[in-house]
């Protein structure tokens, strides 16, 4: 994959001029932090109930993506995958049924995660914007909940990314053509193949000119009310209002989120002059976006990277725009 070695060859970072913070989750929710170890060694495998075959394995999942990315960028290093995992779903062996709870011992225990996301960072290739390290990263979702595990085995969905990571914040930064999220397959090996296929037909330069351009132009803190009280008002436009307009996806919550963090943010808040800039605003909807679900998160991340690239499509062009006129 040419644009990724190229970026391994040519990218050349000041480490002076990049700021270090520490890491943080690049979601919460309700989620938990798990190794790939205790994924593989401590965890069962689900399986369609009609023919008692196996799912593909969260952790294969994780596994093969690594090893894609290796394979593409002749990695010699470590590559580690933060993963984190939501609903667990305990149970128990055969010869523990009718055992209280409390006297179960740790080997007769047995647990999955109904749903996962994870994420894999290649320090190696970063780029700088305002002074703020972005690795590139990949990463993917999977959700038990989306399967119809009472049936016969099928097509196996999944959802893979790649992007970039914020290391200020750990905000994931992915656009709309880094995220495919309905990957259906029924083997490890066609899994891998859609992987390579992503990784492969990823633009990285127009994403980051597109993130760069947020820079560009800022909204005063009147501006910024109107925006926050007009996304705040979509929720209760009819049905066929909201077909003419940018389909928004943030919650009431996450906005609420938003217009704190515009406040206090240590990195992205306003300015002295109270005006904030889209890639300060595109950031406080990405953090926000940690509250979400994993089965969610990602549609929601790319669509906060929508509307920032909406409204200032239509600032450019001097357009009309529902979340930005009077």
């Amino acid at each position: 994959m040419n644009l990724v070695l190229n970026s391994i060859e040519h990218q050349i970072i000041d480490e002076a001029e990049v700021i270090v913070f520490p890491k943080r989750n690049f979601i919460e929710a309700n989620t938990t932090e798990v190794s790939l170890d205790h994924l593989k060694n401590e965890c069962t495998i689900p399986v369609f109930a009609k023919d008692n075959e196996c799912t593909i394995s969260h952790y294969e999942f994780i596994n093969n993506t690594k090893e894609v990315l290796e394979d593409i960028l002749g990695y010699k290093g470590v590559l580690k995958p933060d993963i984190r995992v939501s609903h667990v779903i305990k149970g128990r062996i055969p010869s523990a049924i009718g055992k209280p709870a409390l006297q179960l011992l740790e080997h007769e225990k047995t647990i999955y995660y109904e749903r996962m996301a994870f994420v894999i960072e290649i320090p190696e290739i970063s780029e700088v914007i305002n002074g703020q390290k972005l690795n590139l990263t990949v990463g993917g979702v999977r959700s038990h909940n989306q399967e119809n595990l009472f049936s016969k085995k099928s097509l196996e969905k999944f959802k893979i990314f790649v992007g970039f990571s914020n290391t200020v914040c750990t905000n994931l930064c992915v656009s709309t053509s880094g995220l495919k999220e309905d990957i259906r397959v029924s083997s490890v090996l066609e899994l891998k193949g859609k992987v390579y296929d992503l990784i492969n037909n990823y633009n990285k330069k127009e994403h980051l000119i597109s993130m760069e351009r947020m820079f560009n132009y800022s909204l005063t803190e009147n501006q910024f009310a109107h925006l926050i009280g007009k996304m705040k008002l979509f929720p209760y436009l009819s049905k066929e209002e909201k077909q003419t307009l940018f389909p928004l996806a943030i919650n009431d919550t996450q906005l609420n989120i938003v217009v704190r963090d515009y406040h206090i943010d240590a990195h992205f808040s306003k300015s002295k002059d109270s005006t904030i800039n889209f890639w300060n605003l595109y950031n406080l909807l990405t953090e926000a976006n940690k509250s979400t679900y994993i089965d969610s998160n990602l549609e929601r991340n790319v669509n906060s990277y929508q509307l920032i690239n909406n409204l200032l499509n239509s600032i450019e062009n001097q357009s009309h725009n529902w979340f930005l006129d009077n």
